[in-house]
């Protein structure tokens, strides 16, 4: 469905805009020498990235090949939390190529950016973005744009071949660590010292079945409830009786790993109260949903910027218990009007 809307010419901000897209251009100029001073200015390039974005932790009198060794470890430590903490929250970049994957480590939000509601793996907020920048997809697509930043830093390392083996580790190992992230938060998410791959596999697809809202599901499953009947408000559909057995069994099940913990004779062993409380410091209440932004943009073009404020203050809190009167109206499920609605359920690239 097309939606003809007033265009808006708008400004983006950020630390800085330096993409692994921009250093893949210096480095293919530096590799097909197509110009005298492509090589130099490869350097400058990447040496400027570091003076911007990483000199707190690359010392200024270390080499240049030992600049760049350090450069391709810390920005490995910085995409993999990156993602990880994107999955944890619900975001999906939407258009993760290089030229949108800041070179400094954290979020820039080119693209059709969105948060999962109706839990799915493959969400993908933006309409011809395909399955490769989905939702469950960003740590591949963060693998590949490593991949690229890496071969853009090779050029750098050619007459150094200790350097250039110390680059390749760092970057082979990068799918460990990025598994890393992940199952380390989704453990957090689920209240676990370690992440159980069973019981998350079959939440996995009880979240897809029913369905459920990803930040509403986790944010309730933190209060650690008694029985399935507070999940229920994440709930998208109402259960059938098999349903609802295997929810309750998954979650007797999960209740039981997180009791262990409890009782652990170890002197890191946490209350339920504690677990629950943690919990809820990494899954949020609150996030941005385009059915929100909608009404408030477009009241907003009238002049009247309450809806926008109100949303401001509301999201600047995004873990706190608020007023009644907020939970009523920002946490709950999408409105069905909303749905399948051009411009809220579904964006062109360039919305």
């Amino acid at each position: 469905m097309l939606v003809s809307e007033a265009v808006a010419i708008s400004t983006r901000v950020a630390p800085s805009f330096i993409r692994v897209g921009q250093v893949e251009l210096f480095a293919r100029r530096a590799r097909k020498q197509e110009h005298p001073d492509a090589m130099e200015e490869l350097e400058k390039m990447v040496l400027h990235l570091i003076d911007r974005e990483y000199a707190e932790v690359i010392d200024n009198t270390l080499s240049t090949a030992e600049k760049v060794v350090l450069l391709a470890h810390e920005f490995r430590n910085r995409l993999t939390s990156l993602v990880a903490n994107w999955v944890r929250v619900g975001y999906c970049q939407g258009n993760f190529n290089s030229d949108n994957c800041a070179a400094g480590g954290f979020t820039l939000d080119y693209g059709p950016f969105g948060f999962c509601e109706a839990f799915d793996p493959y969400y993908q907020p933006w309409t011809g973005g395909g399955e490769h920048f989905a939702f469950f997809n960003q740590p591949v697509a963060a693998e590949r744009n490593f991949e690229m930043f890496c071969a853009a830093l090779q050029p750098l390392l050619a007459s150094d071949q200790v350097a250039l083996q110390k680059l390749e580790e760092i970057r082979s190992g990068f799918a460990v660590e990025m598994q890393a992230e992940v199952e380390k938060m989704f453990a957090a998410k689920l209240g676990l010292d370690a992440l159980d791959a069973a019981l998350f596999k079959e939440l996995a697809f009880l979240m897809l079945q029913t369905p459920v809202d990803y930040t509403l599901f986790f944010r309730e499953l933190s209060s650690i409830p008694a029985d399935i009947g507070p999940l229920r408000k994440s709930f998208y559909s109402d259960l059938n009786e098999e349903m609802d057995k295997r929810w309750s069994e998954w979650l007797t099940k999960w209740k039981s790993l997180i009791s262990g913990t409890t009782n652990a004779n170890t002197e890191t062993s946490r209350s339920l109260e504690e677990i629950g409380e943690q919990m809820k410091r990494v899954n949020p209440k609150y996030i941005l949903r385009e059915w929100m932004l909608a009404p408030a943009y477009q009241q907003a073009a009238t002049g009247n910027y309450a809806l926008i404020r109100e949303l401001q203050d509301v999201m600047t809190q995004p873990y706190a218990e608020q007023s009644k009167e907020v939970e009523e109206k920002y946490y709950r499920l999408k409105p069905s009007e909303f749905s399948e609605l051009g411009g809220v359920s579904h964006m062109s690239c360039s919305s």
